[in-house]
């Protein structure tokens, strides 16, 4: 009886253990904003994401809101299409010409600093190896200034690379 209480006990955790859904990803992602990411699952179809980057001498901090779609792609169930959307705040730095500065013109660049803030979009396709907890990624992160160096300034092609270990 101690036998069979204990294959059963067994078998009944690696059961659970392999059909495991993963709650938690943490990656980094190499593209126009580099930086390192952090995503946490809702449930099996939606998702947040907290990427701190860095962007134009600066860093900016995003937060998005993921949809995950699964079963589009006929080749493999491992591969994800994700569509997302989200906001992005931090700082950015620049050199700026002064036009006015008659003695040293057109050598004069003076530093700046400024705020930024705006909304972006996500489209990505993700694989994930079951036997090794890793997803590889390719996205684009469209996204726009509210204001910064420029009032508004839009940036449609920000592809990237992405590295996650999940957990």
């Amino acid at each position: 009886m101690r036998k069979l209480l204990f294959i059963s006990l067994t078998l009944l955790i690696s059961l659970s253990a392999s059909s495991q859904q993963y709650d938690q990803a943490v990656g980094i992602r190499g593209g126009y904003s580099s930086g390192f990411e952090y995503r946490a699952f809702t449930n099996e179809y939606v998702s947040y994401k907290a990427l701190l980057s860095t962007r134009k001498n600066g860093i900016q901090l995003t937060g998005l809101k993921e949809f995950h779609q699964y079963g589009l792609f006929d080749f493999s169930n491992d591969v994800v299409f994700i569509y997302g959307f989200g906001a992005h705040v931090g700082y950015e730095k620049w050199n700026a010409y002064d036009p006015d500065d008659v003695l040293y013109r057109p050598y004069y660049y003076e530093k700046k600093t400024g705020p930024v803030a705006g909304l972006d979009g996500l489209v990505a396709v993700e694989y994930t190896l079951m036997d090794i907890p890793l997803t590889f990624g390719i996205e684009a992160k469209p996204f726009f200034n509210l204001f910064g160096k420029n009032f508004f300034q839009l940036h449609p092609f920000d592809f990237a690379f992405t590295i996650k270990y999940i957990f």
